[in-house]
């Protein structure tokens, strides 16, 4: 693309336009304004005559008449009619004679008339300048539309150039892909028939080694069930014996769990006994409610807490208790050691024994 054709119709230089038009258009408009002051400076000259002189003759002797005024008309004002001329004042004694005015109906046709012109020829000066900016418009209409019609011309041009180097870089990278393609099939092809030597060579040698593994699974098999068969009797051996001696052990716990069954059992009497002894019933005590308590304890028998976990619903009774279990402290110590809990539920009713 070359540099004149990249710019764009608005970035040219303007072009030289004709000229023939302004010169008409200068000349008519010379001639309107030479009219208008030819018209404008006869006008000022017919309304500045200086009025006649009037005399009378009287037959006594009248005072000095009275000067006649001179009335200047009035700036003339373009584009109107001038205002009719004052008529002289009258003289005391006669009326005077009467006087010949000018011929205004003929002045004014004669105005009308260059008026008429004077508007004609500016109508004729607009009607020529419109035309002619009407022919200048249609003639950068048509010059642009022609950079366009260039500028649409080059733009396809470029697009064909464009499609063509896009096609043939297209076909250059089909062939290029057509080649590599049937390269690729026939390294494909090589590698497959490789493979298939291989799996050919691999089955006969996998073979080979299953029927060996075959036998050698038969004589692993013959021996596994040689060896299971002492196996089992040697666990059933086991077994036996091993019941047995769970069976002792669970006869052993048992006796040991009753036993300390008995121990906690008794423990517990001991302390529910040693606070029904410091437990004080109020008089008016009827039924036998149950409230139970939480007693937190240390290992020596010292209580640190007592919380009343369900009231009897006797609130009386229910403080009677709680102070028995502050009493009653330190509670007796477990039979053995590891048979201590921290944490003890206490329940107690008033005709508990």
């Amino acid at each position: 693309m070359t540099p004149s054709s990249a710019l764009s119709p608005m970035d040219r230089p303007p072009q030289r336009r004709s000229t023939r038009g302004k010169w008409t258009s200068l000349a008519l408009a010379v001639v309107v304004n030479l009219l208008f002051v030819g018209v404008l400076v006869f006008s000022m000259s017919w309304q500045n005559r200086e009025p006649e002189a009037v005399t009378a003759e009287l037959y006594a002797p009248p005072p000095p008449p009275a000067p006649a005024p001179r009335v200047h008309a009035p700036a003339p004002q373009p584009m109107q009619p001038p205002p009719p001329e004052p008529a002289p004042p009258k003289p005391v004694a006669k009326a005077p004679p009467a006087v010949e005015k000018p011929a205004v109906p003929d002045a004014d046709i004669a105005l009308k008339a260059k008026r008429e012109a004077e508007k004609r020829q500016q109508e004729l000066a607009q009607q020529e300048a419109k035309r002619q900016e009407e022919l200048r418009k249609q003639d950068e209409a048509r010059k642009q539309d022609e950079a366009r019609k260039q500028d649409e011309a080059r733009r396809q041009e470029e697009i064909r150039r464009q499609d063509e180097a896009r096609k043939q870089d297209e076909l250059r990278k089909q062939q290029a892909a057509q080649q590599a393609e049937q390269k690729r099939q026939a390294e494909l092809k090589e590698r497959q028939q490789k493979q298939i030597e291989a799996m050919r060579a691999q089955a006969a040698k996998e073979e080979q080694l299953r029927r060996q593994a075959e036998r050698e699974q038969t004589m692993r098999a013959q021996a596994e069930r040689e060896a299971n068969m002492r196996a089992q009797a040697e666990r059933e051996s086991r077994m036996r014996a091993q019941a047995e001696q769970e069976a002792r052990m669970r006869a052993e716990h048992a006796a040991a769990g009753a036993a300390r069954s008995r121990a906690e059992a008794d423990w517990i009497n001991r302390i529910r006994s040693r606070i029904r002894n410091n437990i004080n019933l109020p008089a008016d005590m009827s039924g036998n409610p149950e409230a139970v308590f939480d007693v937190v304890q240390l290992p020596t028998g010292e209580i640190i807490d007592v919380k009343l976990r369900k009231s009897s619903g006797v609130p009386a009774y229910d403080n009677a208790v709680q102070r028995a279990i502050l009493k009653s402290s330190p509670l007796p110590k477990p039979p053995q050691a590891d048979m201590f809990e921290r944490s003890l539920e206490l329940r107690f009713r008033p005709l508990d024994q």
